[in-house]
């Protein structure tokens, strides 16, 4: 039976040219022993778009010397009840690399959020987290304070050691991988409200998304389950920073911005940033979309780097992310978009989402390409970013993504892997030494200094290029430009011209007849087949081969590669021109959709 309401993303691109005459395991848990310090499948929605065309050393804090903390012992003889709750499988809980994601009303009904974790740590072996500790946060959303006093007593429950959650639930997903991983509970960019998106995942080893292997374990688990196993505990106060102690349980409150801070002090010339900030002829502007980097945005830009204070717009995280759509794009960041092409606008303005891991860079009258920001952080990394001074160790960007890192990758003679979307599969690349810049076609930009896309590094990493060109420019000499560096990375590397369409919110069941029935007609296609004004060269179902464990993923989204370099990509998501990519995907007969939900 077809779901009502599947969210569809066709990913495509299309079209290359040039402008120039150039080539145009640490595991999660650690032991409390050792601890002082811690060194777009979207349910029910999928969603359609095509386009055209470790690191530093992480802490989280055993304890806080804030005044504000304090430290309470419940239950010193320990935890009196350990209840087991009978229960039995709920459909529906099948697990992605985004972890699961339904509606809030979905994961309020009974033991909906229980079962999923408590399959979670039955499919873990015990020494992975027995007597160890692990790391909770979230985006702020609506329930997340409801779905952490139930983790919480389930972790305990289950015999964990140590919890280690963000004050008022709070922690950016960036921030827990760089804490090596554990529990976020985010719905990524999707809205938020009681109407609306929930959603639970697992960070595992370095700070990745748990790998098939253990998501599959998870649902394999939800089938089978008879018993929640739930610590009887008070909920803990999570406004207040400090420990409360249940026997030899502990949960610690912590701040969710100061070790990830220190983080991108290591990463980044944060002096450098500061003098270009503290310029009166420079103007900067972040959004942070009342999602989580609120909380990070004031301590970072302003208090630490000197941006003034009103750079900041929606810098409160709310439960409803302000009645917003907490993804930094052309549609959903409108104000940001309004205030950036206005004619006194800003001369840097970026956006972050709901959990922190997407950006948006642009300049002043200028947007900037997900496609062209990663190549052009690549390039520009070894002269402005302290931690890549001995240079990138491999670039790697998602299948639909434009080819524009590819330019870069060849140009430096550094090694290049093309990916299915999923940051996963950036993750094995760089535990294994080969990676260390990459990015997707979602908006999205990382590096090897954690194991997930990051909103804020990536905001901090376009600073520090316009920062690093403009040190040696004395008062009313005219700036490099957010729009200077971008046009003389095209007349340097060549231009990729990049266009994708987001369909969001379609029905499940048009949206995969029109992939099969792009699958019949790429094994009909021969080289040479004439599309409009464009020849193929082949066209295929993409598939990926890891380098690193050999592990294959197939069906990761069509191809229409054509004689020119030009590309169109169509891909279902959980969470020339566009006219030939609808014509030869007949979207419109499939889906009944008029127009994208999206372009970028």
């Amino acid at each position: 039976m077809a779901s009502c309401c599947n969210s569809l993303r066709l990913e495509g691109f299309f079209s290359s040219a040039f402008i120039s005459s150039k080539r145009s395991s640490n595991a999660i848990p650690i032991p409390s022993s050792s601890f002082s310090h811690l060194c777009n499948h979207r349910f029910p929605l999928k969603s359609i778009s095509f386009s055209v065309s470790r690191s530093p050393s992480f802490t989280i804090k055993a304890s806080s010397s804030s005044s504000s903390s304090s430290t309470t012992i419940a239950e010193p003889e320990g935890i009196k009840v350990i209840t087991s709750v009978p229960t039995k499988p709920i459909e529906g809980q099948k697990t992605g690399t985004s972890g699961l994601r339904k509606k809030v009303k979905v994961f309020m009904e009974e033991n909906y959020l229980s079962n999923w974790i408590q399959s979670l740590f039955n499919s873990l072996p015990p020494e992975d987290y027995k007597n160890g500790v692990l790391v909770l946060g979230g985006d702020g959303r609506y329930f997340n304070r409801e779905a952490s006093q139930i983790i919480i007593k389930i972790a305990a429950g289950n015999g964990v050691g140590k919890i280690l959650v963000g004050r008022e639930g709070i922690l950016s997903t960036p921030a827990v991988s760089a804490a090596n991983g554990g529990f976020i509970m985010s719905a990524s960019h999707n809205p938020g409200g009681p109407e609306y998106d929930w959603g639970i995942k697992f960070n595992y080893n370095s700070g990745q998304p748990a790998p098939e292997s253990i998501t599959d374990k998870i649902y394999g688990n939800t089938l089978s389950i008879s018993e929640i196993k739930m610590a009887e505990i008070p909920d803990v106060d999570l406004s207040r920073l400090g420990v409360t102690k249940y026997g030899n349980f502990t949960v610690e409150v912590i701040d969710p911005v100061s070790d990830y801070l220190e983080l991108m002090e290591s990463v980044f010339d944060f002096q450098m940033i500061k003098n270009l900030l503290s310029r009166s002829d420079f103007s900067f502007a972040f959004d942070a979309m009342h999602a989580v980097t609120g909380a990070y945005a004031k301590p970072i830009f302003v208090d630490k780097l000197g941006a003034r204070p009103d750079s900041v717009s929606n810098g409160v995280p709310l439960e409803d992310f302000g009645h917003g759509h907490p993804d930094p794009n052309l549609t959903y960041a409108k104000d940001l978009v309004n205030t950036m092409y206005s004619e006194n606008g800003p001369d840097f303005g970026a956006a972050s989402d709901g959990d922190g891991d997407r950006n948006m860079i642009l300049g002043k009258k200028f947007f900037v390409t997900p496609s062209d920001s990663v190549a052009i952080i690549a390039a520009n990394a070894q002269a402005a970013i302290p931690y890549f001074r001995s240079g990138p160790k491999g670039l790697a960007r998602s299948m639909p993504t434009s080819g524009a890192l590819d330019r870069v990758a060849e140009k430096l003679g550094l090694t290049f892997f093309e990916v299915p979307t999923g940051w996963k599969f950036f993750g094995n690349l760089m535990d294994a030494g080969k990676l260390s810049i990459c990015g997707e076609e979602s908006f999205g930009t990382g590096s090897d200094h954690i194991r997930e896309k990051d909103g804020i590094w990536a905001v901090l990493a376009w600073l520090s290029i316009i920062a690093y060109r403009n040190k040696d420019k004395k008062p009313g000499e005219k700036l490099v430009s957010i729009s200077d560096v971008v046009k003389e990375h095209w007349a340097t590397y060549g231009r990729n011209f990049f266009s994708r369409y987001d369909y969001e919110e379609c029905e499940s069941e048009g949206a995969n007849k029109m992939i099969e029935y792009l699958r019949g007609l790429i094994s009909k296609s021969k080289a040479g087949e004439k599309y409009g004004n464009y020849v193929l060269q082949f066209a295929d179902d993409f598939s990926y081969t890891d380098p690193v464990d050999g592990s294959v993923a197939s069906k990761q989204g069509v191809r229409f590669v054509f004689t020119d370099g030009s590309r169109i990509i169509f891909r279902l998501s959980g969470t020339g021109s566009a006219d030939l990519a609808l014509s030869v995907s007949k979207l419109k007969d499939f889906t009944g959709r008029e127009k994208p939900t999206v372009i970028t």
